[in-house]
């Protein structure tokens, strides 16, 4: 098997987008729809900063090393993604005999009347995340962080979870149906 002496990703930065890299590690970049920054530090990996944008490398790799490298690299990516484009998550609400009603009660995600119990059933909304329900089953979930508006729309998706019954009968529930 060959050994690699050297790996390296390369980020670009788009037009628009101002990236920065201070001396302790932090990547902050800075877009149209807001700025992000995120801590990256590792004895193995270094990120640096290039005329287009940064190169993640990693001298000398092992399997953990390179994981790490394509983490970070992905890590960057999604960053620049956010600032320029957003994410969106679509959650649909499926029900087949009590009509569930949805609602966003402040940093709360509410579900009434979810399999006709009387005590509605609550989701945290994590800061940062827009949540807005359409048409009484569509739930949107937008925001620049990727992991915030997948770990809120996954409190969203939990919040709705049946115990003690049989998951192919009892169907109903919040689900994830798209992601852009």
């Amino acid at each position: 098997m060959v050994k690699l002496d050297r790996i390296e990703h390369f980020v670009t930065i788009p037009e628009g987008v101002t990236a920065t890299l201070s001396e302790d590690g932090v990547v902050s970049i800075t877009g149209p729809k807001g700025n992000l920054s995120r801590t990256f530090v590792s004895t193995s990996c270094k990120v640096y900063e290039s005329e287009t944008g940064f190169i993640v490398r990693v001298d000398m790799p092992r399997r953990k090393q390179r994981a790490l490298a394509g983490t970070w690299n992905a890590h960057i990516n999604n960053m620049v993604q956010g600032v320029t484009v957003g994410f969106t998550y679509k959650l649909k609400a499926l029900y087949s005999h009590f009509p569930m009603t949805m609602a966003v009660d402040g940093d709360t995600f509410v579900v009434k009347n979810y399999f006709g119990e009387r005590v509605p059933r609550r989701s945290a909304i994590l800061k940062g995340v827009d949540v807005k329900v359409s048409n009484k089953v569509e739930v949107t979930v937008t925001g620049i962080d990727k992991e915030l508006v997948g770990q809120t729309a996954a409190n969203i998706e939990r919040s709705t979870t049946i115990k003690n019954r049989d998951r192919r009968v009892f169907q109903d529930g919040v689900y994830l149906v798209h992601k852009e």
